[in-house]
């Protein structure tokens, strides 16, 4: 019996399956307004099966973007561009979540495929923030932010909360992970500040606790996940024990769900990368944190996905470049395993496998 395509609640939130859709940047956006790339981006996944559509990094404040192409929900014009992608996602059945971020020293840049990568003031760039001057490999060196400046972002999580919330998401999720801002401040190698958001365990968490906060008191029963990098590989750095103190504390504040992936704070580091690398990472945060979590990284096959989740090593999957190069990749992993799902009636001649 499959466990990859049973049903989850998740605070309020009843999710079709466990087959989930990662958080995917598409550098697709304009003065972070969403436009037909990522309608017909997210409305395919919703369309193929996948129970969890997770949109992309979307930034607090035009500085918290990655790129000058990412997505916001700093104003409403960008609230109202979200809402028919969620009416759509929701007209077929699909949960839909946004993932709200905040770039910190990685910002400023250009979409990948551009000539070079980082954006200039004249083409639109800004000088980036973090918790200390301390440059990203490759990058220039950031502002460290001001107490009151944290406050003014943590201000600014909320306020794009509650403008997912009017655009109708059913899920929030806050982007601690891959070395962007609160990623910054939970490590030692970012963090040196010597004030009540650096040195210490608890002055390091200070920021994301804050956030998570504002966030929560914005959502009401609405579920909040929170992604976070288990590890930066490398010593001296974030690790695994502090992400697992960390996700008891973030359950203590109402975090429902710990997506869990790694690194992305320290260049050049070796990440052994192998399929489900990083699932022994969800296993012992559910574990020893007891806490939901999500399971990502070169997960691919059917009977693999399952398997983590029919083992309780995580409550769901998450999975990026698997969708892009089938967004149907949930109604096939199905048939797959033997388990007969809903399908959209427009593709119904496709199937194999009927309900009932």
């Amino acid at each position: 019996m499959s466990e990859l395509f049973s049903p989850i609640t998740v605070g309020r939130c009843t999710i079709k399956n466990r087959a989930w859709v990662s958080p995917m940047c598409q550098y697709s956006a304009h003065d972070g307004v969403v436009g037909d790339w990522h309608r017909v981006h997210l409305g395919a996944f919703a369309t193929g099966g996948a129970g969890l559509v997770m949109a992309e990094a979307t930034a607090v404040e035009p500085e918290g973007r990655i790129s000058l192409n990412c997505p916001g929900l700093w104003n409403d014009e960008q609230r109202d561009a979200w809402q028919p992608i969620v009416d759509f996602a929701h007209d077929c059945g699909a949960t839909i979540g946004v993932q709200l971020a905040h770039a910190g020293r990685k910002g400023s840049t250009l979409a990948p495929w551009a000539d070079h990568p980082h954006a200039t003031i004249g083409e639109g760039g800004w000088r980036t923030v973090a918790p200390s001057a301390v440059a990203f490999t490759g990058y220039p060196v950031p502002l460290a932010l001001s107490v009151a400046e944290i406050g003014r972002i943590v201000a600014s999580f909320a306020e794009a909360a509650g403008r997912a919330i009017s655009a109708g998401f059913d899920v929030i999720e806050i982007h601690a992970a891959h070395g962007y801002l609160l990623h910054q401040f939970l490590s030692p190698i970012s963090n040196q500040r010597v004030d009540e958001y650096g040195g210490s365990f608890e002055h390091r968490v200070r920021m994301l606790v804050e956030v998570v906060d504002a966030v929560r008191a914005r959502l009401g029963e609405v579920p909040l996940f929170v992604r976070l990098s288990a590890t930066d590989w490398t010593e001296g750095g974030w690790d695994l024990p502090q992400t697992i103190a960390l996700s008891r504390l973030l359950s203590d504040h109402g975090v429902d769900l710990i997506d869990v992936s790694s690194g992305g704070n320290v260049a050049g580091v070796h990440i052994p990368t192998s399929p489900g690398y990083q699932v022994p990472f969800a296993e012992a945060i559910r574990r020893e944190a007891g806490i939901a979590t999500s399971a990502v990284g070169l997960i691919t096959e059917p009977a693999a996905a399952d398997a983590i989740v029919r083992e309780g090593r995580a409550d769901a999957v998450m999975m990026a470049r698997a969708l892009l190069r089938n967004p149907r990749w949930a109604l096939q992993a199905a048939e797959t395993l033997g388990v007969a799902i809903d399908w959209p009636p427009q593709f119904d001649r496709a199937r194999t496998l009927r309900v009932g």
